[in-house]
């Protein structure tokens, strides 16, 4: 494993802290894929922490699948971590609701414009068929029908450098799909509608027009509640 130095973490201060410089480490390359981490002993005295601290935080990284812990075997960076530090940082402000819907809207607009320019006719189809789904729920509960439309726009990007970034929009727009209070089926069938014809067109700048309008209507609604 590479060798680190960690600069103490104040014993008051709870494991986000220690998630915190997890992810410094990794972003400055001081801990790399697949390497193997100190012991639990070991990693207290680093952080200068307490068990627990310590526990919650590998517990967190671990969800984030920046970690594999291995009974008796102990515990490893995962050998695919490339954009993994993108979506940690991301969980680490998960509660902050503007900036995660800011987040999403940046992800989102970037990568509709490259699926006006990539997508497939089969895409288009499953685009559509969501489309049809949301149209025919009853209930309004059409939440994962939404995010497959998003994540089929994501996909079509066809992008491998930001395709791990795909995951994080799907936590962003997991988060701020919670916050919704009312469901209004057919604004949400008109908006998809505009950006699935835009995107049939092959057009970017309409893609990228007819998304942000989208976004922006779910940023006001969701910003709306929150403040109150």
């Amino acid at each position: 494993m590479s060798d680190f130095k960690v600069g103490s973490v104040a014993r008051n201060t709870l494991s986000r802290q220690v998630l915190e410089k997890f992810i410094e480490l990794l972003m400055d390359g001081s801990l790399k894929t697949e390497d193997k981490l100190p012991s639990e002993m070991e990693l207290m005295h680093m952080f200068d922490v307490s068990r627990p601290v310590l526990r919650e935080a590998l517990s967190s990284l671990e969800t984030l699948e920046i970690i594999t812990r291995r009974p008796r075997g102990g515990t490893f960076i995962n050998k695919k971590i490339g954009s993994n530090p993108f979506r940690a940082m991301l969980a680490l402000s998960i509660n902050n609701v503007p900036a995660v819907i800011e987040a999403r809207m940046s992800l989102e607009l970037g990568l509709v414009t490259l699926a006006a320019e990539k997508i497939t006719e089969e895409q288009l189809a499953s685009l559509e068929e969501t489309i049809t789904a949301i149209e025919n729920t009853e209930d309004g509960d059409y939440g994962a029908i939404d995010r497959e439309f998003h994540r089929i726009i994501a996909d079509s990007a066809n992008n491998p450098v930001v395709s791990g970034m795909i995951d994080s929009l799907l936590i962003a727009h997991q988060k701020t799909d919670s916050l919704i209070v009312i469901r209004e089926r057919d604004i949400t069938v008109e908006h998809h509608r505009a950006i699935y014809e835009a995107l049939k067109s092959k057009d970017p700048v309409e893609s990228f027009k007819q998304m942000y309008r989208h976004l922006q209507y779910v940023r006001k609604k969701i910003l709306a509640n929150y403040n109150e």
